[in-house]
């Protein structure tokens, strides 16, 4: 009994500690003056032929560095997706950001820790990335460093009959996601619904700028990581579905940052 209630106390205290670990993300200030590209489209950044991230988007180009993110889009917030399981009885445990596998080998069990991160500005961009490694912080640091070269630009509106305000405070249409069995579908939504869709792709909404939508999910959903998935797929449909310019006034659509009439943002 007493060698079970220590085993219980040890695993609680490495839950406490990834927990930790996962709320005190480290927000360093980029130094665009030390910073040295390595490819084409950073060297732009640095040079400042480049100043707005949708020239990157719109072109079809591909990111590989994160600092070309941090220069462009400095205002980001970084949160981490609860797709791991903690031990418990009936399999009951805690939600918890890191996903723990083990492999079995001659010299014993060799843990590795995964992790889901979600990446935006609150206003129109948004990425995620997965990271996977033997400990806790590379992981964190892996899947944040992959969102960062991830950012999508999305479509927001307001496609929603029952509202027409014309503000983009939801989508402007039914967008759809699929990743294995899971199919997550988007509708827009009126003002005041708030994101009606399950929790981890909340975060991801409210990441993107979103604040209104309706949601139906089809599949086996019990696989966060496919759900994650599905949902980042709908939201790149807003941009890869074409959209004729008399829809553009009548549903409120705004492609990215919230601009005014002179071309900045508000």
């Amino acid at each position: 009994m007493v060698e079970e209630e220590k085993k219980k106390e040890v695993g609680e205290e490495v839950i406490k500690s990834e927990e930790v670990i996962a709320k005190e993300i480290p927000k360093k200030v980029f130094d665009k003056d030390s910073w040295k590209p390595k490819t084409s489209i950073g060297k732009m950044v640095k040079s400042g032929e480049i100043t707005n991230f949708s020239e990157i988007v719109d072109k079809g180009l591909k990111i590989l560095e994160p600092e070309i993110t941090n220069a462009l889009l400095p205002n980001l917030t970084t949160d981490l997706l609860l797709i791991g399981q903690a031990k418990g009885k009936f399999g009951g445990g805690q939600r918890r950001v890191f996903k723990q596998t083990q492999k079995k080998t001659q010299e014993g069990n060799k843990p590795k820790f995964a992790t889901f991160a979600v990446i935006g500005n609150g206003d129109g961009y948004i990425g995620i990335g997965y990271g996977k490694s033997k400990e806790t912080v590379p992981a964190r640091e892996k899947s944040i460093r992959k969102a960062k070269l991830n950012i999508i630009k999305i479509r927001r509106g307001c496609g929603s009959w029952q509202c027409s305000c014309k503000e983009p405070h939801s989508i402007p249409f039914v967008v759809k996601g699929k990743c294995g069995s899971v199919v997550v579908k988007l509708i827009p939504a009126p003002k005041g619904t708030g994101l009606s869709v399950e929790g981890e792709c909340q975060k991801i909404l409210k990441l993107a700028g979103i604040k209104d939508v309706w949601s139906k999910t089809f599949g086996v959903t019990s696989t966060k990581s496919n759900v994650i998935n599905a949902c980042f797929n709908a939201l790149k449909e807003l941009i890869n579905t074409k959209v004729k310019d008399k829809y553009v006034k009548e549903l409120g659509i705004v492609e990215g940052e919230i601009k005014d009439t002179e071309g900045e943002k508000k």
